[in-house]
């Protein structure tokens, strides 16, 4: 096997809470430098007081060999975006080592990598000039960055100027359109609109296919497991799991690293609701009861509510509503239980199930509402938007709609029907 395209060997990092780095990135002198003619330099960072030590990461070793596309996942504050900024050279290690065999492009935090006080033009040749490529190579790619970003009407507008969004449409297409041989993307790419980020996806199993590398830190599972061969799971700043991405993100769910899957509200007078009914909780849950953020495309599971009737008399009507991460309604289910349609209730707590078959759904993030509302008249006692989130997730195994197709499945539906050919003669 070939020499690793990057060495990681025992990195550690200890941050002071309170206290701004002391030393300014290579990144960041040699962005200042090149700038100068340009520009008035940006002022230098302060500093504040001691406070406290943590370690956003222990002695974490790893090797990327060329041509590797790896998803890094975890919660908030596993130490994920800290060895990006490392990798990036936007901070330095405590300890530990690092060889990088290749021209590195980034994005990460939006507000990084470029020059304010430079236009998205200059900025473009900046960046290209970091990475080692001369004028002439830029300019062969500029027209194509200039179409993938999209902003080209802002192009002569300087970029503190800009939008996030804006910001990240010319970060992206930079970093993907200059040729580094690795690239490393973080979170950022939420910022941008839906099709965007589609398009950003697209690029980068473009670039994957070219042989390029890149690490690829998500919160979205089916992005992970449809981009990447490979992930690691960090906790705690720690390597929790090194392997096959569709294996890791199984385990990542089955984890105790928290859940986006449940939302409860111990203090009654401080749930969603009036006078006549108040939530309780909200959650999905597997076909077996467990709770989980995570569904197997495959598999059915249920959504439940929980609440109290605080008056007796009411007609009450559950509500629940999914939705995509483009915004889309899936679908909005009324309950039309037989036991208690039309029926008052008397007061006390209530348990109601939605029952979700498997192979309905497609791959993707989904928000839930959760309302609660009496008729004659209409009147909605509880109405909670994005109240749980969750994932549905195509563990790639080849039995669901998907088959062996590994590209794209559009559509906010992917159910399993039957198929019949026959050759004829």
């Amino acid at each position: 096997m070939s020499r690793p395209i990057i060495e990681i060997r025992n990195i550690s990092k200890q941050y002071t809470i309170g206290r701004k780095e002391a030393y300014g990135s290579l990144r960041d002198e040699i962005m200042q430098a090149i700038a100068a003619p340009f520009r008035r330099g940006v002022r230098a960072l302060g500093t504040g007081e001691e406070d406290n030590t943590i370690w956003a990461l222990r002695d974490v070793s790893f090797n990327v060999q060329e041509g590797e596309v790896i998803g890094i996942i975890g919660r908030n504050g596993a130490g994920k975006s800290t060895l990006l900024k490392i990798l990036s050279r936007i901070t330095e290690p405590t300890s530990g080592r690092i060889v990088m065999r290749g021209r590195v492009a980034s994005l990460l935090e939006v507000g990084t990598g470029f020059h304010p006080e430079l236009t998205g033009r200059e900025n473009i040749f900046l960046n290209g000039a970091l990475l080692g490529m001369s004028r002439q190579e830029i300019k062969a790619r500029f027209d194509e960055i200039v179409a993938f970003s999209e902003i080209e009407k802002f192009l002569d507008t300087p970029v503190k100027r800009y939008s996030s969004g804006m910001y990240v449409r010319l970060a992206f297409a930079v970093a993907a359109h200059l040729e580094p041989e690795i690239l490393i993307v973080d979170e950022v790419l939420a910022v941008g609109d839906i099709r965007f980020q589609r398009k950003c996806m697209d690029r980068m199993g473009y670039v994957s296919k070219e042989g390029r590398t890149v690490l690829f830190v998500s919160h979205s599972m089916p992005a992970v497991t449809r981009l990447c061969q490979r992930a690691l799971m960090f906790g705690e700043g720690r390597v929790l799991q090194d392997g096959p991405a569709h294996q890791v993100v199984t385990s990542y769910f089955h984890s105790d690293l928290g859940t986006t899957a449940m939302r409860e509200w111990p203090d009654l007078n401080k749930a969603p609701g009036d006078d006549v009914v108040r939530l309780r909780a909200v959650s999905v849950q597997t076909e077996e009861g467990k709770i989980s953020d995570s569904i197997d495309i495959r598999y059915p599971f249920v959504l439940e509510m929980r609440y109290d009737v605080l008056k007796s008399g009411a007609v009450l009507t559950p509500i629940i509503r999914l939705t995509n991460q483009e915004g889309i309604v899936l679908f909005t289910a009324i309950d039309v239980d037989t036991n208690w349609r039309k029926q008052r209730r008397p007061t006390g707590q209530y348990i109601t199930k939605l029952q979700i078959p498997g192979d309905l759904l497609a791959e993707g993030n989904i928000s839930v509402l959760a309302s609660i509302s009496t008729i004659s008249p209409t009147t909605k006692r509880v109405y909670e938007k994005d109240v749980i989130s969750f994932q549905i997730v195509d563990n790639m195994t080849g039995d669901s709609a998907r088959g062996d197709w590994g590209g794209d499945v559009p559509g906010v539906i992917r159910p399993l029907l039957s198929w019949v050919t026959e050759k004829e003669g």
